[in-house]
Formats: structure tokens, C-alpha cells, sequence
């Protein structure tokens, strides 16, 4: 495993990370909605739907789940939550594209 490295966020937070990540767990504790679907996820998978501009059960029923888990920070423990949000909205995830013969 590497070396954990001291990292100060633009925020001025200390903290130690192993990877390249530069998310700042301080900042992602305090950025956390109490509620709403994003509550429920973790501050990577939050991170990563905040960045493709995702905040409302509406937009995130406009993609897939296979488009949803390719967002870089998005894993598998995210979908069941975000499914079960989606239904009790009374929603669902959007029909895969089907995938076009010259792409």
C-alpha cells in the first residue's frame, strides 16, 4: 500500500491520501445534504453526480444505469440506492440506448 501523503484542500483542510485523489474528506463531510437521494450516497458517488450536473431524481432519471456507473467515483453499491430512490418518486432509470453498428 503507498505511503499516505499530507494534502491541504483550497479550503485549508490537513489531511492524508495514498492516491492521487484530490478530494478533501473534511469538505465532503460538511458539503453532505441532509436530505434528498444525495444524502444516501457516498461523497465519491455524490462527487461524481455534482460534477455531470445530477441533483434532481428528474435529471438522474433522464440517464441509464449502465451511463450512471460509468461516472468516474460511481460504483455498484450506489445503484440499489438510487433505484429505490427513483421508485418511491414514482420513476426509473431511463431504457438503455441501444448501441448503433458504426459507433
Amino acid at each position: 500500500m503507498p505511503a499516505k501523503r499530507l494534502k491541504v484542500c483550497e479550503r485549508g483542510h490537513k489531511f492524508y491520501k495514498s492516491s492521487d485523489c484530490p478530494s478533501c474528506p473534511i469538505c465532503a463531510a460538511q458539503d453532505k445534504p441532509e436530505t434528498g437521494f444525495l444524502s444516501l450516497l457516498s461523497g465519491h458517488a455524490r462527487g461524481a453526480m455534482e460534477h455531470v450536473g445530477i441533483s434532481t431524481l428528474t435529471e438522474l432519471s433522464r440517464h441509464s444505469e449502465r451511463e450512471i456507473l460509468k461516472l468516474h467515483g460511481m460504483g455498484p453499491k450506489s445503484l440499489p440506492i438510487l433505484r429505490q430512490a427513483l421508485q418511491d418518486a414514482g420513476m426509473a432509470f431511463a431504457e438503455p440506448k441501444p448501441k448503433s453498428r458504426f459507433a
